[in-house]
C-alpha cells in the first residue's frame, strides 16, 4: 500500500468513525503546522465542510502561527474560527500561583495543552461532535504531547505516519510547501521547538521508527523518551478486580 493509497483508509476511517458513532461532526484544532494541517484537510475530504469546525486557540502566540492557521484554514475552505485564550491562561497562572507555588515553563505550556483541550470538547459537546487529535506516530512513539492535552482526544487519525510521511501526505493534499514544511513547533513559548525539546531530529526518530540504522545516541535517546512515557499511552490504571463474596 502507498501513502496515497492509506490517506484513503484514512478517510474511510473517519466517514465510518462518525457514523457508527452517532455524531454529528469533527471538532479540530488548527496552529497552521503539518499535523494538524494534514488531519484538517483528511476530515474535510472524509466528512465535508458541514461537519467540520476548526479552531485557532492562540494563548500568547506569535502572531505567524495564528496567521498560518488563518491560511490554512482559507486555504481549505473549512469551517474556521479564531478564539484567544491568552486572558483565561493568565487568570489560571494568576489564581495558582497567589497560592505560592511558581509554576515552571513546562507546567505552563501543559497549561496551556489542557486548555486547548477544555475548549475544544465544550465546542464539541454543544455541537454533538468527536474531537480529532493531530499526535502523528513519532509523538506517541516518545510520548511527546501533553497528557490530557493534545492527548486527550477522541481519535487519532495519523498515528500511523511518521513525520516524514505527514509533510509527504500534506503535500500530495496540495497544503502549501511553506505550510507542510513550517519548523515543527507545539508554540507553547518564544523559541520553542519540538525537535530542540525532546534532543533528536524527526530525520533520526523516522527512521528509527522505520528499522533503520541511526547513531547510538539518538537511538539511545529515543529509547529512553518511550520508556519513560510509556504512562501515556496505557489506559488509566486500576487495582485488581474486586471479587465480591
Amino acid at each position: 500500500m502507498n501513502l496515497q493509497q492509506y490517506l484513503d483508509v484514512i478517510i474511510k476511517f473517519l466517514q465510518d468513525y462518525l457514523k457508527d458513532n452517532h455524531q454529528d461532526c469533527y471538532v479540530l484544532g488548527i496552529s497552521g503546522g503539518v499535523d494538524s494541517s494534514l488531519v484538517a484537510a483528511l476530515a474535510k475530504k472524509a466528512v465535508g465542510k458541514d461537519k467540520l469546525y476548526c479552531y485557532a486557540l492562540p494563548i500568547d502566540s506569535l502572531i505567524d502561527d495564528e496567521n498560518d492557521a488563518v491560511r490554512l484554514a482559507k486555504h481549505l475552505d473549512v469551517n474556521y474560527e479564531v478564539v484567544d485564550l491568552s486572558e483565561a491562561y493568565h487568570c489560571l497562572v494568576n489564581k495558582y500561583e497567589s497560592t505560592g507555588v511558581k509554576l515552571d515553563l513546562s507546567t505552563k505550556g501543559n497549561l496551556k495543552a489542557r486548555m486547548r483541550m477544555a475548549t475544544l470538547y465544550a465546542f464539541a459537546q454543544n455541537k454533538r461532535g468527536l474531537v480529532l487529535g493531530t499526535d502523528n506516530m513519532d509523538e506517541r512513539y516518545t510520548g511527546y504531547f501533553t497528557k490530557f492535552g493534545d492527548g486527550g482526544v477522541d481519535l487519532l487519525p495519523i498515528a500511523n505516519l511518521t513525520k516524514g510521511e505527514v509533510v509527504e501526505a500534506c503535500l500530495l493534499l496540495g497544503i502549501p510547501e511553506d505550510l507542510a514544511k513550517r519548523t515543527p513547533s507545539a508554540g507553547l513559548y518564544q523559541g520553542q521547538t519540538d525537535e530542540k525539546e525532546m534532543g533528536i531530529t524527526y530525520k533520526d526518530l523516522d527512521d528509527y521508527l522505520l528499522g533503520k540504522e541511526i547513531n547510538e545516541e539518538a537511538k539511545s535517546r529515543i529509547e529512553r523518551l518511550h520508556r519513560i512515557s510509556e504512562h501515556k499511552r496505557k489506559d488509566i490504571p486500576t487495582p485488581e478486580d474486586y471479587i465480591r463474596e
